[in-house]
């Protein structure tokens, strides 16, 4: 069903949905926080300190399945029960996981912060299966690429701003109260920059994080969210199976994420280790990873939407870029207390200068800027690997530009043409999810065995897939029948 996206309804629900992807962005970026502090609380290594992003993603795999079974033999649960009702329960289920980190904290227990994160990431799990679909079907299939990466270009303004906000909540502003925590010798534990390291330094930010997810929860409650599933006939089926650009769009789901979660989760040792610099300056420069998605999602709204008039493209395209890119930078330097140098940040500008031609290049096509996205992102990884101190640093960081459009764009062909199996096949790739689970594990075995430097050859591959995706395995067909 196509619904008329310039209705006054349908604009309330895209905005509302938005700040929903703001929310889980933000949330799902602090895990990247939360790991080096669990590092040090519990002495462990980066195989298992990585089971933060196992736990958590690994719960987007279990609750999708669960829900695939669900909807292939009782009819798809939010057919029946509609998005909004799917959207407040995710809510609450999230809300409720964010306050487990403060007995987790109070008890100092791994497998209690584990265990508050896998509930997380079935509260975002359903979240995703509601929202992503929602956004796209909120207005016609030429233009569902654009406005799910207007979304996630806002979920990726969460991303962005959790390494500064979240990294100096948990690393600064509370970690000034309660007691110290204490590591296995009995001694007190520090950050690189000689902060103290505190139960309430997590405590505090996760309530905080809880209390606005249920606000939210309330608000979805009282307004009136338009029904886009026009009453389609629920079926008892594994019908979105028979769709190869679903089936081979899973695999790339679990490709980008479990590429893009990895080299966020472990890029401020990364940093610290190639720049020799301590945490608060290397959360710094992993804002500029995820920034870069923001800026590249916002660049692909633009690139991809209706509007003909090329030049207008263009201007608006290169003014979002650098635009983003200064209030990145100012939010950066403030929050560092005015000593971050723009200088350090200047190598960034000419990466911006390669993701706007990347994106003429790709023509506004979905399949076609993947394509090219996924070439250069092989590329940076390879000079990376090939290099050391700020030259690696940068090819690392540069990474998240081109991973911008890309959940969007294999959301969008993954589910083209699905039709009545469309909130199925949503659940399918959702599951894929489980890619941020897995890969971060691959790696930080990798870098426990080999070194942290050559652990960065575990996500090439992850790219390799995603250039045969947007270049052939895309295409919208069911596997006995010809090419739509």
């Amino acid at each position: 069903m196509e619904s008329n996206f310039k209705s006054k309804k349908n604009k309330l629900a895209f905005v509302v949905v938005t700040a929903l992807f703001f929310m889980w962005g933000f949330i799902t970026c602090m895990n990247d926080i939360l790991i080096p502090y669990l590092k040090m609380m519990f002495d462990l290594s980066y195989f298992q300190v990585m089971l933060v992003n196992f736990a958590f993603f690994g719960a987007y795999f279990i609750g999708s399945l669960a829900y695939f079974i669900i909807s292939s033999t009782k009819g798809d649960p939010v057919l029946k029960m509609g998005y909004k009702k799917g959207i407040i329960l995710g809510l609450l289920v999230s809300g409720t996981a964010l306050t487990i980190f403060f007995p987790a904290a109070s008890f100092h227990s791994y497998g209690l912060f584990l265990s508050a994160l896998f509930i997380l990431g079935l509260g975002f799990t359903l979240l995703q299966i509601t929202a992503n679909p929602y956004v796209a079907i909120l207005g016609s299939d030429e233009t569902a690429s654009s406005r799910l990466n207007l979304s996630q270009g806002f979920n990726s303004l969460g991303t962005t701003i959790a390494p500064i906000i979240g990294g100096y909540l948990v690393f600064h502003y509370f970690a000034k109260y309660g007691q110290p925590l204490l590591n296995n010798l009995g001694e007190k534990i520090y950050t690189s920059d000689g902060a103290q390291v505190t139960a309430f330094s997590v405590q505090a930010p996760y309530l905080i994080f809880a209390a606005v997810f249920f606000i939210i929860a309330f608000i979805v409650y009282k307004i009136e969210l338009p029904k886009v599933t026009d009453n389609e006939e629920i079926e008892f089926s594994a019908g979105a199976l028979k769709y190869r650009n679903l089936v081979l769009g899973m695999v790339a789901i679990f490709m980008y994420v479990g590429a893009e979660v990895s080299i966020g989760s472990i890029m401020i040792n990364y940093i610290k280790q190639q720049l020799n610099i301590g945490e608060m300056v290397a959360k710094s420069y992993l804002a500029f990873y995820w920034g870069g998605a923001m800026i590249g999602r916002f660049m692909g709204a633009i690139s991809m939407s209706s509007t003909d008039q090329s030049m207008k493209k263009n201007l608006s395209m290169i003014a979002t870029s650098f635009g983003v890119f200064g209030l990145i930078y100012l939010v950066v330097y403030i929050e560092s207390g005015f000593v971050f140098p723009f200088v350090n940040v200047l190598p960034f500008a000419g990466f911006l200068v390669l993701n706007f031609v990347a994106f003429r290049i790709g023509k506004g096509l979905p399949h076609h800027t993947l394509f090219i996205f996924a070439v250069i992102n092989v590329v940076l990884l390879s000079i990376a690997l090939y290099s050391t101190g700020i030259v690696s640093m940068w090819s690392i960081v540069a990474i998240g530009l081109f991973n911008s459009i890309m959940w969007s764009n294999i959301f969008t062909l993954a589910i083209r043409g699905l039709g009545k199996y469309t909130s199925q096949g949503s659940s399918l790739l959702v599951m894929m999810i489980l890619g941020g689970a897995l890969l971060p594990l691959i790696q930080g075995a990798v870098a426990d065995s080999v070194s942290l430097h050559m652990s960065f050859i575990v996500p090439v591959f992850s790219y390799i897939y995603l250039a045969f995706y947007g270049r052939d395995g895309y295409r919208p067909m069911k596997w006995n029948s010809k090419k739509d």
